[in-house]
């Protein structure tokens, strides 16, 4: 998967940005449940396909914990395509292709879903600014391709859902005046 660059705060070993105790609690044990191999540290957010591991910068050079979460969120979607997993294959054969392009707009609706789904509202940012002129060919080109990708993004977003442990409700007894 590409390597989003991230801007510059991001690099080195700056001050942090955020606390780390700030981090959100159910979000965390949703990315931990996961079953993705999470590595931090560097200046980029990726998923790399050849080791199966998603390389995320420290919590704390984030803008806030949501802005964290969110790029998470991105990066695990395209995760999802492995041939283990959803074994999506939109023929990427180089940065910046159509495939790419695809691959990019299916991780950003998947990470809007997650965030949905975890409560999360992350700020818009200017880091997504360089995908949209990709997204915007593709999506002149064929018209359908939102639908399809948002498809893929909900499967990928399931996946994802499907790790996390099932929390079994008490019975009631019926019948039982309280």
């Amino acid at each position: 998967m590409a390597r989003l660059r991230l801007p510059e705060h991001h690099n080195a070993k700056p001050a942090p940005v955020i606390d780390p105790a700030l981090r959100i609690t159910h979000a965390e044990e949703f990315f931990g449940h996961a079953g993705a191999d999470t590595r931090h540290g560097g200046n980029s957010a990726h998923y790399s396909g050849g080791s199966d591991h998603v390389q995320m910068p420290a919590f704390e050079t984030f803008r806030s914990p949501e802005a964290y979460y969110a790029t998470l969120a991105h990066e695990l979607t395209p995760r999802t395509k492995h041939k283990s997993r959803l074994d999506r294959d939109f023929g990427r054969k180089r940065w910046g292709n159509e495939g790419y392009a695809r691959e990019e707009l299916v991780g950003e609706l998947g990470a809007a879903f997650l965030c949905a789904d975890l409560e999360l509202t992350p700020e818009s940012s200017t880091d997504h600014a360089a995908y949209i002129q990709s997204w915007l060919k593709v999506l002149k080109d064929d018209k359908r391709a939102i639908f399809a990708a948002a498809a893929h993004a909900q499967r990928a977003a399931d996946f994802l859902h499907g790790f996390q442990p099932v929390i079994e409700e008490e019975p009631q007894d019926e019948g039982v005046a309280a």
